[in-house]
């Protein structure tokens, strides 16, 4: 008989937003439509351009909600709560992981800009408005 054995804990931060992002990003960030957007759209994260860590630093901090079109598809009354469920050093490593893989950026989360973003606790119409045109 075949012992199943899991990871004890994740080595890579693509193995960390696996872990805790994948149930509603999907795997590599493609999205689920309707339920949470793509995030492997480097055209949106460019465009974001500096301030694309501060931004990230606010979802995951603050949460996500409201009306969002991404690609032609409407994202409308669902809540991406604050990510509550990793330590910030993995925060910062799936948010860099995000914006360098997925974002094809040069950008980094770090903890000072999740700090920041404690402190300041940016609304949800503050990141909406964040947003660039592209989608």
């Amino acid at each position: 008989m075949a012992l199943l054995t899991f990871p004890v804990s994740a080595e890579t931060p693509e193995e960390l937003f696996e872990i805790h992002c994948a149930a509603c990003h999907n795997s590599g960030g493609i999205g689920n439509p309707g339920l949470a957007p793509p995030l492997n759209r480097p055209a949106f994260w460019q465009a974001l351009g500096d301030k694309a860590p501060e931004y990230i630093a606010g979802v995951v901090t603050s949460g996500m909600a409201g009306k969002l079109e991404i690609q032609g598809q409407m994202y409308i009354g669902l809540i991406m709560p604050p990510v509550a469920s990793t330590t910030d050093e993995e925060l910062v490593e799936i948010g860099t992981w995000v914006l360098q893989t997925l974002g094809e950026t040069d950008g980094v989360l770090t903890q000072e800009l999740l700090d920041t973003a404690r402190e300041t606790r940016p609304t949800h119409a503050d990141l909406r408005a964040m947003r660039p045109a592209v989608d």
